[in-house]
């Protein structure tokens, strides 16, 4: 017993009065062991709300240090199975996913193996599952196990020596930039900061790395609180205790919490608290409201208010009172009547009776209310006493008898026709009879045309009144009367009189819901008569073709209604016939308006290819709409003009092509309904080549044989691939394809031949370019020159103009030639269009000895072989003037004469006739002194050449200048001392001292050539 009032003094502040007293009488009226039962479960009760946080059932909880669920390979990680029980520590159970669990004795584990661990620490259940990652990464993220509101969260990027962590990631979106530490903190975590995170680094020399992604979702610390009042609708001047309930995470269940009350928003009492209790002394009227609590971390990181509830105090009810209403309201039969039943007090639940004459009619239980109502219909019977109680757990108080008497109405009259042979034409005597079964005399009576008074009756006798008319025309439609006998009139039933009338011409209307007749458009087609009698069957045509009928029993046409498609354009016109013949309506017209399809963009280029410069037409066409359409054309999405097609069909729009062009193309079709667009068109603009540009590459400024020479050829514009061809002097030497810009080259080993007029040419299949003309000049190295010495005698005499001929037989012009005296320069001579060169040289007694010359086209010199020259003096008696005059005119007689002979000698030997020879000469019988013999080249053949003139000035005899030519082979038989070299012709000549007239050869006289 001492037990149970413990529990109930506690019970007084969770629970209302009247419940603890139904508690009580429950308890005793019970046998002992329920009793005992029932105790038990009521300490378990009690003991489950603790500070004001809700009890649950014991379950282990993992934590983790260091705190985080990923960590690198090697490292060690130590789980803690924390229990929430008073017994000592005992064997943990630790489960890592389908291995076989194992025990330690202590709540502790040092793990480094990746997985999801459980533990079951001694009177607890089984904790929720920590997946831990040892990763091998060279980037981590770390987090903690559990993020709750209000906690200062560290998410740590770890890296390995070659990774330098920089940026941290929420939902793929930089949340910051990590320099001076790899630490993020989040000051405060709430609901906002639930997302995604993830770093980012640089692998050192490499690439860059991210880590691996965690999912923070931060956890209510505790639940939402909820209130609790030891009674919802105390009585006025009780106490009532506030409680708000709670219930911490298991992980933060020593967390400790701190509570506020409010009243319609004011705070209650002193603030903050750390009793989830709040005790109101004395409850009063005035301290009914709504009532809230709030729940908060210590710190106030965290606050989460209760829903409010509404705190009724309850004040004694006074006696009811009934009232009747409304108050003008007359008692007659089928009168609605409220009876309201009202009290003065104040509490949260009222029954209330209502009786008549001591029979109870209905009861009804309110809740915050002062009063209660009933309704109903008055009858005869409902005449009496009548009174109310309410009852709101106190007792019922009766209110005092309020009297109804009740007088009955007219009922519902009834209106009835009738005619003579019960026939409705225009013309026929027609009364019409209204009769009321029930009501109080008198009774006025009302007869009614289409809501239009026809005229009125008094009745001070039952049995009804009537009226009597003729039918017309206009007498169709609906009848009906009224009765009222001061209680309000009653209605009869509609009485339908039909008059038999023709029916005239109808009208058709047409309207449409859209108020446009396009396409999909609903139309509807009304057919009406302006009079006629019912059943009208009416009948819709379109062009003469019926598309429906429809019969109506009254006046006010009918309708037909359709979806509008391209084909229902036309005239439309509706009949009507009730029996007596049909009548048709005038036509009308309906244009329908069909929204445009999607259209067709065709593009038209002259060729297969779109080129630039061509003229491109874009042709736009909706296959269907109504005229007229608007077409719009696009270029990637950029307008770029419009036409318009009055009558439907396509429109164009023509466009002068360029390299931009290329690109998507769509249009667009509007006929003021409906914008269609249509698919997208691609175009690819063809670039013609333009003209190309040669260029000749080689190592040096001028082309010389053997260079590797580079032709490149390169078109500044035009489409890939482009294919070059390379010409010389028109002649293909080959060809190259660039599949990108950038031009192609050709390569070529330079000879000789190589010299003259190139060429390229550019093709991508649209137009061939060829470049301009480009002259190459492939410069020859002069050959070793040929020195000719060319002297007006056979010997060179002091005085003589000695010519010295230099002349390279190749070699590219111009060639400059020098010339040397014992490798003494002499002189120069150019030779611009290539050949040889000269140099005139007096000679006197130094000029004896070796000649040479040298070729140079600036590609290297040559030099010749030497020649030697001998310059021979004249004899006699220098004494005097006289004698060196007749002297020299001797001598210019010799040598014309000379030189006559030798001319005459030559042409006879050209004609076959060979001179008679001396046999008195013969080589023994020249002269002691020994000529001297210069070597002449090939080309100078038939040409004379003369030796060196005696230095002494002695008087000389020149010998005839002989040329041995190929053809004459008796000659090289007959002469021992022919030249052996019988590739190369050689002209010999012959000087001879004459001492005395007498000594000289006879004219024309042969004289063989010596060695």
């Amino acid at each position: 017993m001492c037990s149970l009032e413990l529990v109930c003094s506690v019970l007084t502040v969770r629970l209302s009065p009247n419940r603890l007293f139904l508690m009580k009488l429950l308890f005793w009226s019970q046998p002992l062991v329920v009793q005992v039962f029932m105790l038990l479960r009521v300490i378990l009760l009690l003991l489950a709300p603790v500070s004001g946080q809700l009890a649950r059932t014991h379950k282990s909880v993992i934590s983790l240090q260091p705190p985080w669920t990923t960590v690198f390979q090697g490292e060690r990680v130590t789980l803690t199975c924390k229990e929430f029980h008073f017994y000592s520590p005992q064997k943990t159970k630790w489960y890592l996913e389908k291995e076989i669990p194992r025990e330690t004795p202590a709540n502790t584990l040092e793990v480094g193996e990746s997985g999801e661990y459980r533990c079951q620490a001694r009177g607890s259940s089984l904790s929720s599952p920590v997946r831990l990652v040892f990763s091998s990464a060279s980037l981590i993220l770390q987090a903690p196990l559990s993020v709750f509101e209000g906690d200062s969260v560290v998410l740590r990027c770890r890296a390995k020596p070659e990774v330098t962590p920089n940026t941290i990631y929420k939902d793929d979106n930089v949340l910051a930039f990590l320099s001076k530490s790899s630490d993020f903190q989040i000051p405060h975590a709430s609901l906002k900061d639930n997302g995604e995170y993830r770093c980012t680094g640089h692998k050192e020399r490499c690439c860059p790395v991210s880590s691996n992604t965690v999912e923070i979702q931060v956890q209510e610390l505790f639940s939402r609180p909820v209130l609790r009042a030891s009674s919802s609708q105390p009585i006025s001047g009780s106490p009532v205790t506030l409680t708000c309930e709670t219930q911490l995470s298991l992980e933060r269940s020593d967390a400790q919490l701190q509570f506020r009350f409010f009243k319609d928003g004011q705070t209650l009492g002193s603030g903050w608290s750390r009793s989830p209790n709040f005790q109101i002394d004395a409850m009063w009227s005035e301290d009914s409201g709504f009532y809230c609590c709030k729940a908060a971390t210590v710190t106030h990181s965290t606050i989460s208010h209760s829903v409010g509830s509404w705190i009724q105090v309850q004040i004694p009810m006074s006696h009811p009172v009934l009232t009747l209403s409304p108050k003008e309201a007359l008692n007659f039969e089928g009168t609605k009547v409220t009876l309201h039943c009202k009290t003065q007090g104040y509490s949260r639940d009222t029954l209330y009776q209502f009786y008549h004459e001591h029979v109870l009619l209905k009861h009804k239980s309110v809740r915050f209310a002062k009063g209660a109502s009933i309704s109903f219909l008055l009858t005869e019977e409902h005449s009496g006493n009548y009174y109310c109680t309410a009852n709101s757990g106190r007792g019922p108080q009766r209110s005092e008898t309020v009297r109804l008497s009740v007088t009955v109405p007219v009922s519902r009259p009834v209106l009835t026709f009738s005619s003579v042979d019960d026939v409705n034409f225009e013309g026929v005597k027609a009364t019409l009879r209204c009769e009321a079964q029930r009501g109080s005399l008198p009774i006025l009576y009302q007869f009614y045309h289409k809501d239009v008074v026809l005229g009125s009756r008094s009745a001070h006798y039952a049995g009804g009144v009537a009226i009597n008319f003729s039918l017309t025309a206009e007498h169709s439609g609906n009848y009906y009367c009224t009765a009222d006998n001061g209680r309000g009139p009653q209605r009869s039933e509609v009485v339908k009189l039909f008059i038999t009338v023709p029916v005239s011409r109808p009208v058709l209307t047409l309207s449409s819901a859209e108020a446009l007749t396009f396409e999909g458009a609903t139309v509807t087609l009304h057919c009406e008569v302006q009079k006629g009698s019912p059943r009208i069957l009416y009948q819709f045509y379109h062009e003469d073709v019926p598309l429906g009928s429809s019969s109506t029993p009254s006046v006010g046409g009918v309708s037909f209604s359709f979806s509008l498609t391209a084909g229902h354009s036309g005239n439309y016109y509706c009949t009507a016939d009730n029996g007596f013949g049909p009548q048709r309506s005038e036509a009308v017209s309906l244009f329908v308006t069909v929204p445009v399809s999607r259209p067709i963009l065709t593009l038209r280029v002259p060729r297969a290819q779109a080129v630039v410069g061509d003229l491109l037409e874009l042709r736009c066409e909706a296959l269907r709409g109504s005229p007229p359409i608007l077409y719009q054309f696009y270029h990637d999405d950029v307008i770029l003009g419009s036409n318009s097609a009055p009558s439907g069909g396509e429109a164009s729009f023509n466009l002068s092509l360029t390299a931009e062009h290329s690109g998507n193309y769509s249009c667009e079709a509007n006929n003021g309904l409906i914008a269609q667009h249509s698919d997208t068109v691609s175009l690819s603009v063809i670039v013609p080549v333009s003209r190309p540009i040669l260029t000749i590459r080689a190592p040096r400024a001028q082309a010389v044989v053997g260079d590797l020479l580079e032709l490149h050829c390169e078109a500044l514009r035009g489409s890939s691939p482009i294919l070059y061809l390379f010409y010389h002097e028109d002649v293909t030497l080959g060809k190259i394809s660039a599949l990108s810009g950038g031009g192609a080259s050709f390569n070529l080993s330079l000879t000789t031949e190589h010299s003259g007029i190139y060429s390229c040419e550019a093709d991508n299949g649209l137009e061939a370019q060829r470049s301009e003309m480009v002259t190459l000049k492939v410069a020859v190295p002069v050959s070793r020159p040929i020195l000719t010495l060319r002297a007006p005698r056979a010997q060179a005499v002091v005085g003589d103009l000695l010519t010295l001929h230099c002349e390279a037989p190749r070699g590219s012009p111009p060639i400059l030639y020098w010339f040397y005296h014992e490798d003494v320069t002499l002189g120069n001579s150019s030779a611009p269009s290539g050949g040889g060169a000269s140099f005139n040289l007096s000679l006197t007694a130094e000029r004896s000895g070796n000649y040479s010359c040298e070729a140079d086209n600036g590609l290297g010199p040559r030099r010749s072989e030497a020649v030697t020259l001998y310059i021979t003096g004249l004899t006699g008696n220098r004494s005097g003037s006289v004698a060196t005059s007749i002297t020299g005119g001797l001598l210019s007689m010799a040598g014309l004469a000379a030189g006559a002979l030798l001319l005459y000698c030559w042409l006879s030997r050209k004609a076959g006739r060979k001179p008679a020879s001396d046999p008195s000469r013969s080589p023994s019988d020249s002269d002691s002194q020994q000529p001297t013999y210069h070597n002449v080249p090939a080309w100078a053949e038939l040409q004379p050449v003369y030796s060196n003139v005696n230095p002494r000035r002695e008087d000389v005899v020149y010998s005839e200048v002989r040329s041995i030519q190929k053809k004459k082979k008796h000659a090289a038989a007959s002469d021992p001392r022919r030249l052996r070299n019988k590739g190369s012709p050689v002209i010999y000549s012959e000087v001879k001292v004459a001492s005395t007239p007498a000594a000289r050869s006879p004219p024309c006289a042969s004289s063989a050539p010596h060695r």
